[in-house]
């Protein structure tokens, strides 16, 4: 039985080549303090590579939940009620709507390296945005987490 406090949760991570580049920024680091002694340059090592992953973590922290009546999609909360139809964009569609079918007053919840994404439009009257695009790796399910929490 699923329960209907959080029936969808995706957590876009960054991906696996980016804690390996945070890996070279630290050898970078250390390579730069190297003619300063080993102590420093072990210290650029560590620090550098715990800059970059930190930096790399806080990027793919950004989360999108369905809970009760609400999207939540990074900062931002939107009752399911204001809306409408969502639609599945694969990794050529997505494309479009991140180029040259953007709207600048939509909401985007961009990560480049998701190459899938849903569409959804927003209905409330009072609101300028005209759409949201969320980068998903599970559009279908994030779409059918949306029609359900409408008809609850």
């Amino acid at each position: 039985m699923q329960l209907s406090a959080a029936p969808y949760e995706e957590r876009l991570t960054a991906p696996r080549t980016w804690w390996l580049i945070s890996f070279l920024v630290g050898v970078s680091m250390a390579l730069v303090l190297l003619p300063f002694g080993t102590l420093p340059m072990l210290g650029g090592l560590a620090g550098g590579t715990a800059v970059a992953a930190v930096a790399a973590s806080s990027y793919g922290a950004v989360r999108i939940r369905v809970v009760g009546d609400a999207l939540i999609a990074g900062e931002a909360r939107i009752p399911v009620a204001a809306l409408g139809e969502a639609e599945v964009l694969d990794a050529e569609e997505a494309r479009a709507w991140r180029t040259h079918k953007a709207d600048p007053r939509a909401f985007l919840l961009l990560r480049a390296y998701i190459p899938t994404a849903l569409r959804v439009e927003v209905t409330d009257p009072q609101d300028p945005t005209p759409y949201l695009y969320l980068s998903t790796r599970e559009p279908e399910r994030l779409a059918q987490a949306l029609r359900a929490a409408r008809t609850q």
